[in-house]
Parts: C-alpha cells; structure tokens; sequence
C-alpha cells in the first residue's frame, strides 16, 4: 500500500462535551501511534480526581533553585543522595480537605522530594562525586508490567530483592560505567544487579561526572530497564546546573565575563510534567480494562493479552503513550509566582511522560483562571537550551518542547501592567504529536481545540502556570539582562569538525508478540531495507572513539519522536522530506523480542530523501544551542551533527518514556 501525506490518516479522535470515550478511526498497520486522549481524562465519573474541580494558581510554585533547595556536600566532598518513599501534598483538594500523596522521591538524609533537590555545580576539572543510595523498599507504588523486557526479566522480583533503580544525569558528560546504563540496574542497598560483572560495573564506588563542560541546564532522573516511565512518574527527577565564568549564578558575578543574566530569586527551575491522581490524593497510572486509554491500545488493537502472563484481569500492560490531566510544576498543580516587572530567566523542563507542548505567555485579568479573555501571545527571549547557551538569542511568541527537553528563557515582565496576569499556555493537544497544533478559546461546551474538521474537549491542559505581576520592583537589583550579550561565550567544542561517518538509523512502529503497539528503532541500509529492531538484537550503533558522525533519522511513524544521544551534545542540521511506500498489511516483517518470541513490523520499500523542510523559530523550533534532544518528525529525515569524544556503552533513545521503556532504545557502543 503506497504511503500517501494526502491520504495520511491520524489516530486523533473526536470527542464530545459530556461523552467518556470515543470510537478510534482504526487501519492495520497504520502509522500513528493512539491517542490516550481518547478517555476524556477529565474524569467526570469514577474515583479519578476532576481537573476542573481542583484550584488553579493558588498555591505558590516551588523554585528548584532556591538556595535552601541545593544539595549539599560532606565532609568527604560527596553528595550522598538517596531515594525513597515519602507523601506530599502537590497542592490536590478533595472538596475544602487537602489530600496528601505518596511518591518516590530523591533527598538527603531521609528528607525524599518530588522533584529531586537541585544540584548546581561549577564548571572545573574536579569530577563531581555522587553516592546514589537505593532506599525504596519491597513495593512499587504503581502497577508494574513483567510482560516487557525489564530489569527483573531474567531473575528476581521486586517482592523479594526490591524496587531496582539507575540514575541517569541527563545531558551529562559521563564516563560509559556512571552513565546510567538501564541494564546497571541495582536493588535497594546495592545487593543485587545481575549485569555488573559483565561490564566491570562496580556499585560500590560512587559515580563520578565530568564537568569540564560549558554551563548548561541538564538534569536527573531514573533510568532502570522496563520501569523508568513508572519511576521517573513517581517522582524520580530533578535539576542539575552547571555554572561557568560566563552564567555565574551569583548576582555579583565576574564583570569580565558575566552576561548579566537574571540571578536568584528573578532565575526559577520550573519542571513541567503531567500526571493522574485519584480523588484521595494517590496517583493514578492507567494499566488495566475499564482504566483510561486501555481500550484504545489493546481491545481497540486486538491485542490478545493471555491469562497465564497477564493474570484474569488483563492487566497490568504498558499502554503506548500517557497524558496526564493535571498539569504539574515542580510538584505543585497549576501553581503561580508572584514577580515584579523586570526581566525573569525561566530554567524550563519538559518532564511529562508523552507530552510534546507548544508554550506561550498570554496575559489574562489577574482573577482569571482560564484563557477566555487571554491577550495574544507574548514574545519572549530563548537564549540556551539542553547543554548550553544559544549562538545568539531568539525572540519568539511560541516554542515547542518534546519530552526530555530544556529551555532556557529570558521573559520581560515589563511588558505587562502592574496587577497583571500572565499564564503560561500550552497550545498542544492531549495526544501524540505530529507537528500540528492549536487550540481556541474555550466556549460553552468546554475547552476546545480544532484542527481541520476535528474538534477535541479536553482536560485543562492548556493552563500550565500563572505569574502574578503584583510584586514592588526592588531597584537595588540592577536589571542588566541584554540579549545581544547571548552568543558571546565559545561556540560548542567540535562544533567545526569534518564530518566522518553518516550513520541512517530509524523509527518505526510494529506490534509485539501480543499485539500492542510497539515503537521500535531501526537501521535503513538502502532505499529498499530498512530493519526495525528491539533492545535485545545485536549492537549496530557502533561510531569510533573521536569520530564525528552525521546521524540521518528516518521517521516511519506518523508521530513525533523526541530522540536522545547520550554522552554527546549535537548539532541540529535540518531536515528533509521523506517518501517511501509501506505495507500496511499482515505479516509485515518479523522482530525477535527479548524473550524470543516475534512481533511484527511493517515493510518498508522505495524509500526517497526529498527537499529541505523550512523549520525555524517562526514554527516554534529553536535549535541553535547544544542539544541532546531533537523532536524527529513523521515523514522527515532530521539531521544531527556530534562527536563521540569517550569509548564505551551508551544509548539512545525516544524519550516518550512509555516508548523506552517498550524498545524504542537501543545500545550504542563507543569503539576504541
């Protein structure tokens, strides 16, 4: 069946104001992963907490980098940092009575939070040195799927040898051993991990990571095989700074060098996720029949779940996407800050699960709490993203961010009346994103967004924060921040090298062995093979020590993948058009699974690179900082540009977590 942009049909289904649920507009095979929106996440019966009964921009939003929120080191020079169970209150009511929840979270001395406290560090040739002490327990707080290949597969359970962990440092520049390697997975107190001897793995040394890097905004979280979605939405995550001569952190800086950057308390770290809870407070993750979206990615794909793996409730399964209903910051629900009218530097993360966003500030009355009487967009500043600051700052009024990414903003409050709302928006839908978006104010019926002759109502996920302009303006903080100051540092190391390997690597879509929607990555070797594979297939991502390759990824999917590089920073090239025909029926092509059993993918022939695609800040897209995050959309070929500087084992990824951690990641082994 020839593949067509003009016959393309999505998976985006329509919904109506009061209804639960909606039919899937279904095709064997077809490219688009399903929509979990399909729900309706507003929850209006059942024991689901209502978004639109919750209260928005009451609560004050934590700020990661307040300095009572920084790790802080021994005697020794060593962060000890443990994660363990504990219950906050993310700010959740059940009528006028808050309801507390229980998380995983990472802390000192017993004190556990969600998110992790903050490291900020300084640019040197010291290794930062960190001892990650496993102290979950015997009991995951969310259903657990042992269908996929997870880090228990081959032996153990969590019952007995307890809930396994790996923290990765996301955008780190880490020696392969501290990386974060999903399958270096240790049990509470470092007893058990059946893959350290084959790689020389020893837990009982700390890890250590290279900070001779430029001051960039990376970040923490769980990475263990086949349960980093479930950790990580527990509560697994937080911030790691570094800082340099040129974005000091401190409001005296080095007048040689510094930007004059917004220092602390006009610097916030505001970690963007979404998440489900149950009216008493508890999370909520969906994973069996009757739960949100387990229709529309197993009945609804014919998937055949067998009562000996999955038990006679059907469940728990791993679902293709999730998306939240209740927007979060820093563990606060629809949170606000009170600022003044100056310019505010926004350390910004998108933490969610499957969720791309497209962001914009509009300015509301200060009572409201929706976007009915919203101005338009309000233009802002990108001056850094993922791993450092930008070649020069961009001024846009929206900005798309996938998952896993950061961004680094200036925004201008000054812009705003004094007694003034402004709310950061979210113009994306609750679905997978294909690079289309746009939502119109809300009417009668609902908060709607519309693309062609689709209309969507969805939860309140179109309001994620609120800033609240009511503060004085303290002058004897001067407000120094210039924009033409941005690209004055160096530009990224290798920026310049010659390229000396191009490597076509792929995204796909198949089925399992059960029949569940499957993202896999691949390999295309020619215009008539392209080889999709899983986690546990042979090693094809093989770049030499010190090469700098150039990496083609071919989207045969009909949705966005944000795709990650550990180890490297990189350069976004561009993108080109991408034809190829696909068919779409049974069989397909085979994929050995983990466990020896086949899936399915489909056929993938007659495969054509086609013209430049124009992307830039006016879409949304702003790609001229070091990355380690690039949103790969369907029908492209996104071009990455990065220099494979230390040996060992790595991986890449999608960073949809529900993805990783049902095969859309792959090693990729650093040769020497």
């Amino acid at each position: 069946m020839k593949k067509s942009k003009d016959l393309k049909v999505t998976r985006r289904q329509i919904l109506k104001a009061g209804l639960y649920g909606g039919a899937a507009l279904m095709m064997p095979w077809k490219f688009s992963l399903s929509s979990a929106q399909a729900e309706a996440l507003s929850a209006g019966t059942g024991n689901l907490s209502d978004p639109a009964a919750q209260p928005k921009f009451i609560n004050m939003v934590p700020n990661a980098l307040d300095p009572g929120f920084l790790y802080t080191k021994n005697a020794n020079d060593v962060y000890r940092v443990g994660v363990g169970p504990t219950t906050q209150w993310t700010g959740l009511m059940r009528g006028s009575t808050p309801v507390m929840t229980d998380l995983f979270g990472y802390g000192q001395n017993g004190n556990y939070t969600w998110p992790g406290k903050t490291f900020e560090v300084r640019r040197g040739n010291d290794e930062v040195k960190v001892r990650w002490l496993n102290q979950l327990g015997y009991n995951h707080i969310l259903p657990v799927d042992k269908s996929l290949h997870w880090a228990y597969s081959h032996s153990g359970r969590i019952r007995r040898n307890g809930v396994p962990i790996i923290v990765h440092v996301h955008g780190g520049h880490s020696d392969a051993r501290y990386d974060g390697n999903p399958e270096w997975w240790y049990s509470p107190d470092g007893s058990y991990g059946p893959s350290w001897d084959a790689e020389g793995v020893n837990f009982n040394t700390l890890f250590k990571y290279d900070v001779k890097v430029p001051a960039g905004s990376i970040w923490y979280h769980d990475h263990a095989l086949g349960i980093t979605r479930l950790n990580v939405y527990a509560g697994m995550a937080g911030f790691f700074f570094i800082r340099d001569k040129y974005d000091t952190g401190n409001l005296i800086g080095n007048k040689n060098f510094d930007l004059g950057l917004p220092k602390f308390p006009y610097e916030m770290a505001l970690a963007i996720q979404d998440r489900m809870f149950r009216k008493n407070g508890k999370l909520f993750y969906p994973a069996f029949p009757d739960d949100p979206a387990y229709e529309d990615f197993i009945t609804g794909e014919g998937a055949v779940l067998p009562e000996d793996v999955f038990g006679a409730n059907g469940g728990p399964t791993a679902l293709a996407e999730f998306f939240g209903d209740h927007m979060v910051v820093n563990g606060m629900i629809w949170p606000k800050a009170q600022v003044e009218r100056r310019n505010y530097r926004m350390r910004l993360l998108n933490g969610c699960d499957s969720r791309f966003m497209v962001l914009q500030f509009r300015m509301v009355a200060l009572t409201d709490e929706d976007l009915s009487g919203a101005g338009t967009p309000i233009p802002f500043d990108v001056i850094g993203s993922d791993q450092g600051l930008a070649s020069h700052a961009r001024r846009v009024s929206k900005l798309v961010m996938g998952p896993g990414e950061r961004y680094d903003i200036v925004f201008n409050f000054r812009r705003v009346p004094q007694g003034s709302r402004v709310i950061l928006c979210n113009e994306a839908w609750d679905e997978p994103f294909g690079g289309d978006y746009g939502r119109i104010d809300p009417g009668p019926e609902g908060n709607i967004a519309t693309f062609g002759e689709e209309i969507f109502i969805d939860s309140q996920t179109d309001r994620i924060m609120a800033f609240d302009v009511v503060l004085l303006r303290d002058n004897d903080v001067d407000d120094t921040y210039d924009r033409t100051n941005i690209g004055g540092q160096p530009p990224p190391q290798y920026a310049d090298n010659p390229i000396d390997v191009v490597r076509r690597v792929a995204l796909f879509e198949g089925k399992d062995e059960y029949g569940r929607l499957q993202p896999l990555l691949g390999i295309v070797a020619n215009r008539n093979t392209a080889t999709p594979f899983t986690w546990a297939n042979p090693t094809t991502e093989l770049p030499r020590f010190g090469d700098t390759e150039r990496w083609d990824i071919y989207n045969f999917t009909g949705d966005a993948h944000p795709v990650h590089l550990h180890l490297v920073n990189f350069q976004i090239l561009g993108r080109r058009e991408l034809d190829y025909d696909t068919d779409e029926g049974d069989p397909g092509q085979p994929v050995i699974m983990h466990n020896g059993a086949e899936g399915r993918a489909p056929v993938i022939t007659n495969i054509a690179v086609g013209a430049g695609v124009p992307l830039g800040p006016a879409q949304g897209y702003v790609e001229n900082a070091p990355k380690d995050m690039v949103t790969a959309l369907p029908e492209q070929v996104t071009r990455i540009k990065a220099t494979f500087d230390k040996p060992g084992k790595y991986v890449w990824h999608c960073h949809i977590l529900s993805h990783e951690d049902h095969e859309m990641m792959r090693v990729m082994r650093v040769m020497t």
